[in-house]
């Protein structure tokens, strides 16, 4: 387990919002089989690049607990995210005839079939390079479960963190947004990641620190969330490491 230390610089303390000065690449595609490591994922930012994400981050001392979140949409639940993998959201992807789960899969995986009959909307077959573990990953619908889509910026910690006081239209946009919040990832992996923040868990791969370090920094500006101290000192350690 990572040792934390106090907040570092000043950087990880500033509060005004500086213009984002890293668009994070797409995953890059990769043609094999099986579950091997991989180098890391093409994409990842640069110590720069986090370090301008990091002077435009708001930082917290903690992360709150105003109660209240309901993740489920059945008869007497908050579904205060809306239904999970919507399409019908005003955002990237939303109003497209697809589901927001098949677009990400469309979007990260490899050598894709689709059901036929869908429009190319309902992802079949595939190949995942898994940016959290760093295994290639086989997709098969028989096997679906097998690969799970993220939420970057967990929705339960963007709750706690000021989600709670947004119009649930923003909720919804957040809950699906495919540009920022979302990956596919093995089940495993998203499973143990629960909701947890960069100061509980980091991906499998190490490789892939700065990757996963850009892309939540990335969320927590587009959307004026918070990172908590704690955090903040974990991502200012990924940032060192990175080239």
């Amino acid at each position: 387990m990572r040792t934390l230390r106090a907040p570092l610089t000043l950087r990880a303390m500033h509060t005004m919002r500086a213009p984002l000065a890293v668009a994070l690449l797409a995953m890059s595609a990769c043609a094999d089989l099986g579950t091997e490591p991989v180098v890391p994922t093409p994409g990842s930012p640069s110590r720069v690049q986090l370090e301008h994400l990091l002077v435009s981050v708001r930082v917290v001392g903690a992360r709150g607990h105003p109660g209240g979140y309901e993740r489920g949409c059945q008869a007497g639940q908050g579904c205060v995210f809306g239904p999970s993998w919507t399409d019908d959201y005003d955002g990237p992807g939303g109003h497209d005839g697809c589901d927001t789960r098949n677009n990400v899969l469309r979007r990260q995986l490899t050598g894709v079939s689709f059901r036929s009959g869908t429009n190319n909307c309902v992802v079949t077959a595939g190949r995942l390079d898994d940016p959290y573990t760093g295994n290639r990953i086989t997709f098969t619908k028989a096997d679906a479960g097998d690969i799970q889509i993220d939420h970057i910026y967990p929705l339960a910690a963007a709750w706690d963190m000021g989600a709670v006081y947004w119009p649930r239209e923003r909720r919804v946009r957040f809950a699906n947004d495919i540009d920022a919040n979302l990956l596919a990832t093995a089940a495993s992996a998203n499973q143990v990641k629960g909701d947890s923040t960069p100061s509980r868990w980091l991906p499998p791969a190490r490789a892939n620190h700065c990757l996963y370090a850009g892309k939540y920094l990335t969320v927590a500006v587009r959307y004026d969330l918070p990172v908590t101290a704690a955090d903040s000192v974990v991502l200012n350690d990924i940032a060192r490491t990175c080239p």
